[in-house]
């Protein structure tokens, strides 16, 4: 099985279509975005094979990735000393309840938690600075305003 390539042309960020491919069985999925690939997939104790992360991990992974390099941009346009940034992200509580229920129910993360773990010979202000920067992640700010999916087509 592989993703069609075709569903993902077109330019680089804005507007290029990501897709995902599942089989008839299980739910390992394939993953394309522009020229890159992917796994997702549950856990084997939910019936998965575990062969990637799941689609709740691959969102915790986008807000630690777009708050990291947040922090690295604006040090790096700053010129201040910041060696590197961990940002580490979880989810307040299992996802599989919404797996069971997301057919009858509205569900969610509801809250993540996050660590920042900033490294290199910054000043108390450089790193205030930084913290404050990491608020501005723009992947957290498009979850904490709302995102909404409208479905454009259906095919068969």
């Amino acid at each position: 099985m592989t993703v069609d390539s075709t569903a993902i042309e077109g330019r680089e960020d804005g507007g290029a279509w990501v897709a995902s491919t599942v089989g008839a069985a299980g739910f390992r999925a394939e993953l394309a975005a522009r020229s890159h690939q992917a796994l997702s997939d549950e856990p084997t104790s939910f019936g998965g094979t575990d062969a990637g992360p799941t689609p709740y991990e691959y969102l915790l992974m986008a807000i630690s990735a777009c708050t990291s390099m947040t922090v690295r941009m604006y040090a790096t346009r700053k010129g201040w000393p910041l060696e590197s940034a961990v940002v580490s992200v979880r989810q307040a509580r299992s996802h599989e309840p919404d797996c069971a229920r997301c057919e009858t129910e509205s569900v969610g993360m509801g809250n993540i938690e996050r660590k920042i773990e900033l490294s290199g010979p910054l000043t108390e202000e450089q790193r205030a600075r930084l913290l404050d920067i990491a608020e501005r992640c723009p992947i957290k700010q498009t979850l904490e305003k709302g995102v909404h999916v409208k479905p454009i087509a259906v095919v068969a």
